[in-house]
């Protein structure tokens, strides 16, 4: 575990005192390099836990895919952002960099965290570099409004969880998960029951985020610059997903995960809805983003083993697409400097070649078969249908409206005539090409061997 996690954690003093001129170059190919030394843990799923454990960190196969995914959007972030940083000077380039490896640290700490108190401490310093991310390399002026929003609606839903983590570690004895699966803590009434639920479960719910709970989300990807947005569509929600199937041992019988389960199948058709009549591109993916993580939170509240790697595979499957339309968002916006998706038309025409990434990446959100975001999808449908029938309304509904307004998404930006400021538009550079298809490539490889993240 060390042997990347030092690596990682060298990012941040590399990222100050490498030269000027090799600074994107170095960063990028150090990233990737630990990239490369991260997959072997796609190879080794039974030996995960013996091999890569210890008293505060450990590795098993629900964390190994996403702390993956995560090394995997490092070097994309960096490559992404080099246009947007472009007429940045120099001390603000590093000032970036240090942040995004801060941010890469404390995410894969938070992911193999063995320990409740620790894992808290880490989710919760996870916000710190977003937050300053959003706030001082996003492009809008509201974008401190978006800061505020987002470190409000999660300091306030994770204060109970620090309270209930106490709670239970001053009758435990102990906040080790691996221990906690064995003991199976037990409260002693309902009412204890359920208010323990909702406080272990409210920090995940609102980080997810759950359809009720979900106003700083459209806000925070709008205003924040292209590495904000694919780090926080493509690993931080996934940390709400994360953390309830963590918490499980916790998981306590309680009638409250109906009105969860209602709220997150119910918002998977009101986010597609509010997606068809969505006119900033930005926001449109950042609201597809909620519908999909709508149905991971269904299915990690359910909790059967089919539901939980159904989660885990759209996990990935979503980070990894969602994070792709939104390189493309940023590729028009840096050419268009507009977000209003009837100010791009007859993009085909000027851009051909991202036209066919656009096809790719609008057919894999909308769950074409046989794309792995099906496999995921499917898997969480059928399981909640066989926890009850009646979700079937709700999650087939949402599916269709996901495919019309994907498809809506890529006609209007792609299809029609030029509109006359968009003479100008030039064609898609090679760095902008590498990084769709690093995004592509896994697309189609888990699509072929899925069983890698089962």
């Amino acid at each position: 575990m060390l042997k990347i996690l030092i690596p990682t954690m060298m990012l941040i003093p590399s990222a100050t005192l490498i030269q000027h001129k090799l600074l994107f170059m170095t960063m990028t190919s150090y990233s990737m390099l630990m990239t490369l030394l991260s997959l072997q843990w796609l190879h080794m799923p039974m030996m995960l836990n013996n091999m890569f454990s210890n008293q505060y960190l450990f590795i098993d196969q629900i964390s190994a895919p996403l702390i993956i995914l995560s090394y995997w959007l490092l070097p994309m972030m960096i490559i992404a952002s080099q246009n947007h940083l472009k007429s940045e000077p120099e001390p603000r380039k590093q000032g970036f960099l240090v942040n995004v490896a801060t941010l890469q640290t404390l995410l894969v700490m938070t992911l193999s965290a063995n320990n409740m108190t620790l894992f808290y401490i880490l989710f919760e310093a996870t916000l710190i570099p977003t937050l300053i991310i959003i706030t001082r390399w996003g492009s809008q002026p509201k974008r401190l409004t978006a800061g505020t929003y987002f470190m409000y609606y999660t300091l306030l839903g994770s204060l109970p969880l620090l309270i209930a983590i106490l709670f239970l570690n001053n009758q435990e004895n102990n906040s080790n998960f691996l221990m906690l699966s064995l003991l199976k803590p037990t409260a002693h009434n309902q009412l204890t029951n359920n208010i323990l639920w909702l406080a272990f479960m409210m920090a995940f719910l609102v980080k997810m985020p759950l359809y009720g709970v979900h106003l700083w989300l459209p806000k925070a990807h709008v205003e924040a610059p292209i590495a904000g947005s694919m780090v926080l569509a493509a690993v931080l929600l996934k940390l709400g997903g994360y953390g309830i199937i963590r918490m499980s041992p916790t998981n306590l019988l309680t009638p409250l995960i109906y009105p969860a389960i209602a709220m997150a199948t119910w918002g998977i058709i009101m986010t597609g809805l509010t997606c068809l009549r969505k006119t900033d591109l930005k926001a449109l993916i950042a609201y597809s983003s909620v519908g999909h993580m709508g149905l991971v939170a269904s299915a990690t509240l359910i909790q059967t083993p089919w539901s939980t790697s159904g989660a885990i595979i759209l996990m990935v499957a979503h980070g990894l697409t969602s994070s792709m339309l939104f390189c493309l968002a940023n590729m028009l916006y840096e050419r268009t400097n507009t977000r209003m998706l009837i100010a791009m038309r007859g993009m085909q025409k000027a851009m051909p070649l991202m036209t066919s990434y656009w096809l790719m990446a609008s057919l894999t959100n909308l769950a074409l078969p046989p794309t792995i975001n099906l496999i995921g999808e499917i898997q969480i449908m059928t399981t909640l249908f066989n926890w009850s029938p009646l979700t079937i309304m709700m999650t087939a509904t949402g599916a269709a409206i996901t495919a019309i307004y994907s498809l809506q998404m890529f006609m209007t930006s792609q299809q029609g005539h030029l509109t006359k400021d968009s003479k100008e538009v030039y064609p898609a550079q090679t760095r902008e090409l590498l990084v769709m298809i690093l995004h592509m490539l896994p697309i189609l490889l888990l699509t072929l061997s899925s069983e890698l993240i089962y």
